[in-house]
């Protein structure tokens, strides 16, 4: 397995000036990692012709040595910021076209964030259709561009490994998968060796993450959220955590995966020291395993 790194992780450096996306790319090469995926665009926002933006982007990377492995979107069936899920489909499908000109084979993107009860099983049965329906709708354009579609375990609503595997076989399409992320179970307090196991043999991507936790009555203060059960969580370098990595490395290795594991940082740390340690921690776990 070869081991990539989020744009996401350099988001500190990223919001604060003092990196921007092609930054990112030099810092990440010099880091060692084999490869990149982009989280949004950064920077996208001050640019008025964003495909030839990600081509410059696309080309930054090739030059670094780094290959383009995935291209990260936000989405929302259910609530869209505009009109119903056929013209977040149609959004979607702008942004499809960008994953191509950036020459990635997957693109992610959300199904929804929910109702405003995460845990309401009733609510995922009654919404299933739809947003199967929205997700075949976005691959099937997709295919026809050499890009498969994933879906994160993301969202609090969409986290359990259940849902995203009923999801996964309501949509029944061959260009569409799972973003297999083995820190975000957490959040819907999913037991991250079970949830990968059971999700991974649907995953073209996976993400390496790792949290620390701490019980409900703890009240650690600031930097912590809540999971969907109450616990309290705190993104960490990987291997400093409570996720057990090798365990769900092992599940990704016994599921037959042997495309990239891409770390995705979100504590509190120097974001380049983070990845640094994690970088290492992450290829030590995938050597044991052989």
């Amino acid at each position: 397995m070869k081991v990539g790194v989020s744009s996401y992780s350099f988001s500190r450096y990223l919001a604060n000036g003092s990196m921007d996306v092609f930054g990112a790319i030099k810092a990440a090469a010099e880091i060692g990692f084999d490869g990149i995926e982009f989280s949004g665009l950064p920077g996208s926002d001050k640019e008025k012709d964003i495909p030839a933006f990600a081509a410059r982007i696309k080309d930054a990377c090739g030059e670094a040595g780094l290959s383009v492995i995935s291209y990260t979107i936000g989405a929302d069936f259910l609530t869209p910021a505009k009109g119903d899920w056929k013209d977040e489909v149609e959004r979607l499908k702008g942004e499809i076209d960008i994953a191509a000109v950036l020459g990635v084979k997957k693109m992610r993107h959300d199904a929804t964030r929910g109702p405003k009860d995460p845990n309401s099983l009733t609510a995922f049965i009654e919404m299933l259709p739809m947003l199967a329906n929205a997700c075949r709708a976005v691959t099937e354009y997709a295919a026809g561009k050499g890009v498969k579609t994933t879906i994160e375990n993301h969202g609090f609503f969409m986290q359990d490994s259940d849902r995203c595997v009923a999801l996964m076989e309501a949509v029944n399409h061959p260009n569409f998968g799972a973003l297999a992320d083995i820190g975000n179970f957490l959040c819907a307090d999913d037991d991250p060796v079970r949830a990968v196991g059971r999700l991974v043999p649907y995953a073209f991507h996976v993400h390496a993450k790792d949290f620390h936790v701490k019980p409900a009555a703890a009240d650690p203060g600031d930097g912590w959220f809540k999971s969907r059960g109450g616990r309290w969580l705190r993104g960490s370098i990987i291997g400093h955590g409570c996720v057990d990595i090798k365990g769900c490395l092992a599940a990704v290795k016994a599921a037959g995966y042997k495309d990239f594991v891409s770390i995705e940082f979100e504590g509190m740390e120097d974001n380049r020291q983070a990845l640094e340690i994690g970088l290492k921690n992450l290829r030590r776990y995938i050597e044991v395993l052989g």
